[in-house]
């Protein structure tokens, strides 16, 4: 099964792997698996092309939701993934078709490094006909499973033990499947999170625990909300390695990425990844984000943004040039135009929607 690009093509995404690299050997102590983290990869030019695409795609679009949000086409609530595109991008890139990816509510992204259609996201966001969950669900609830995505969730950690019971299934089935759980700092103070923890290393379930540690959750610091904010350290009290990644860096992600993958196919059981990673925008459209300065922001814009790093080393490898990338994202605005226009012209949902899909 392969995923839809950016341009319509195959995902480059899931079939333009970065260079399998061999586990870190892991360190047994007498309370935990220690596995170090590894060196960010050497991308080729395709990798970093591939990259540069899927994370700009993400971009464009988030950045064209906030704008119809605030025109008033979407409503309700929606969350921007604006800042974070190297955590999904890069674990797309680490994991192969038949992987499952289960998140929160900022799950657009998800959706697109997934290889979901643009289109049919954004008719999701707009609540029309042609929307990826036929108008009904809105921005925290779409689902494929062609594309082996299993949904945003909007209650708060919710999707830990699904993307759980995931794994289990892939274990029971006797695949070599992996569940990459994404969830974030915030959620990470929840029970069930430990539940969950707890269940997958008595188990050895193959799944991915994977922290967006976005430092703020809904708008409190983690300094404030976490006792222990080493959040690939939550794992530890049930024998869980983890391992800290710059999640602003792609390469760094995908690094990880395969190390944890091959952790899991190797039958050793859960482990954890926490991306240290940054939101741009608030945590919904609704949110001023008056917690944090904008200096802070700026910084963060403009020494760590992922898609500048990877931009800044297509050029200096002289692997693009500045009207190559110009023309790579003229493309991927027209495609997110005409997603747009899609989501504000496709008809609204015949009433009789309202029964369908309902399970009793």
């Amino acid at each position: 099964m392969a995923a839809k690009s950016a341009s319509g093509g195959k995902s480059s995404a899931k079939t333009t792997k970065a260079s399998r690299q061999k586990p870190a050997t892991p360190q047994k102590t007498d309370a935990l698996t220690k596995i170090a983290t590894p060196e960010p990869l050497k991308f080729s030019k395709d990798e970093e092309l591939t990259a540069y695409r899927e994370m700009l795609l993400i971009r464009r679009f988030e950045e064209k939701a906030g704008q119809l949000y605030g025109m008033g086409h979407i409503g309700g609530f929606c969350h921007l993934y604006i800042g974070q595109e190297a955590v999904v991008v890069g674990m797309q890139m680490a994991t192969k078709d038949g992987d499952q990816v289960i998140t929160g509510y900022r799950d657009h992204g998800h959706m697109l490094a997934c290889g979901m259609d643009p289109s049919g996201v954004m008719a999701e966001l707009t609540g029309r006909r042609g929307g990826l969950s036929k108008g009904k669900g809105g921005s925290m609830h779409m689902f494929s499973k062609e594309k082996d995505f299993y949904g945003g969730h909007g209650i708060v950690g919710a999707q830990v033990s699904l993307g759980t019971g995931l794994a289990f299934a892939n274990k029971y089935r006797g695949n070599d499947n992996i569940s990459m759980t994404y969830f974030g700092d915030g959620a990470a103070n929840q029970g069930q999170v430990y539940e969950s923890f707890n269940m997958a290393e008595l188990w050895k379930l193959p799944v991915i625990y994977i922290i967006e540690n976005n430092r703020y959750a809904m708008g409190t610091s983690v300094q404030r909300s976490s006792a222990l904010t080493e959040f690939s350290q939550r794992g530890a009290s049930f024998r869980i390695p983890g391992m800290k990644v710059d999640g602003m860096d792609v390469r760094a992600v995908t690094a990880a990425g395969q190390v944890a993958a091959e952790w899991c196919r190797g039958g050793h059981g859960p482990i954890i990844l926490e991306m240290q990673t940054y939101r741009y925008r608030g945590h919904s459209m609704s949110d001023p984000a008056k917690y944090r300065s904008k200096d802070e922001v700026q910084k963060m814009r403009a020494e760590s943004d992922p898609i500048e790093q990877v931009k800044a080393r297509l050029i200096e490898g002289k692997h693009a040039t500045e009207d190559d990338l110009k023309a790579i994202d003229k493309e991927i605005r027209e495609i997110v135009n005409k997603s747009a226009e899609f989501a504000q012209n496709d008809p609204e949902p015949d009433t009789s929607e309202l029964y369908t899909d309902i399970l009793l």
